[in-house]
């Protein structure tokens, strides 16, 4: 993994210096794989802007995400800290929106979502910074287990390319802290802390095996062709945010000659 992480490092370099930008900013929730992104782009020496965005976050993630932005910024001085709290911006939505979280729970985390991804453009325009994404690839193209124009927009995805486990063992090398390390992977979007696990009902070392399985499903176990249905399910449902927004095209003949 050590190979891998270099190339990852000297693969945002050379993006951030082909787009003229300063450095990078990313959103730190507490997990593996935002500290394993803050930690790449901090190896590239350029300003890494790690931010932690709470909107009514429970105490073990706050507190995971900041012991990994004090150990990061100890371990490189390119590496700046900034805490936003959106829980008035995320209620002051609330209030304006016809929904409330208890009624409509998942529209409601997925706007927790967007508003962060409006916070991290926000600070990275003001300092001609990138927003790195956190996603991987079990995540972004298998199950599609991220928001759409929330933690899905970003500029560039570094670890979009590798599966849940091998982001575990990039974390390993990378000397990310333990606590982030042994934590369940949670996506940070409830107030009770439910894991990823709890909301797919499924493993990522199992949703891995099912986005590679190509065999007989009929020789499989029936936990086997559970874990293969959850897999197909999100992939199918969740399908329109791995692909192109569709473009309506207008057949040449309808269109005025001057607009052709």
């Amino acid at each position: 993994m050590q190979e891998i992480g270099k190339y990852i490092t000297q693969w945002l370099e050379n993006y951030r210096i082909s787009a003229q930008a300063k450095g990078f900013v990313i959103g730190i929730s507490g997990g593996i794989d935002s500290a394993v992104t803050s930690t790449l782009c901090a190896l590239t020496g350029a300003p890494t802007i790690c931010l932690t965005m709470p909107i009514r976050q429970t105490k073990a993630e706050f507190t995971r995400a900041n012991e990994h932005m004090q150990d990061l910024q100890q371990r490189f001085s390119n590496v700046s800290l900034q805490t936003i709290d959106l829980t008035a911006s995320f209620e002051a939505l609330e209030n304006a929106l016809p929904l409330h979280s208890d009624t409509h729970p998942l529209a409601m985390a997925n706007t927790r979502s967007r508003l962060r991804m409006t916070t991290l453009y926000a600070v990275a325009q003001a300092n001609g910074c990138l927003v790195a994404g956190t996603g991987n690839k079990v995540e972004d193209f298998g199950v599609g287990f991220y928001t759409k124009y929330g933690d899905g927009g970003v500029d560039i995805s570094p670890i979009a390319d590798l599966m849940k486990t091998e982001v575990f063992a990039l974390a390993k090398e990378l000397e990310v802290v333990a606590s982030i390390q042994n934590a369940a992977p949670t996506d940070g979007l409830w107030e009770d802390g439910r894991t990823d696990e709890d909301q797919i009902g499924a493993t990522y070392p199992e949703l891995e095996w099912a986005m590679r399985f190509n065999g007989e499903a009929s020789l499989l176990t029936p936990r086997q062709q559970e874990v293969l249905a959850i897999y197909a399910r999100f992939h199918r449902s969740n399908l329109h945010k791995m692909q192109p927004i569709p473009v309506c095209q207008i057949p040449a003949a309808l269109k005025p000659s001057s607009l052709s």
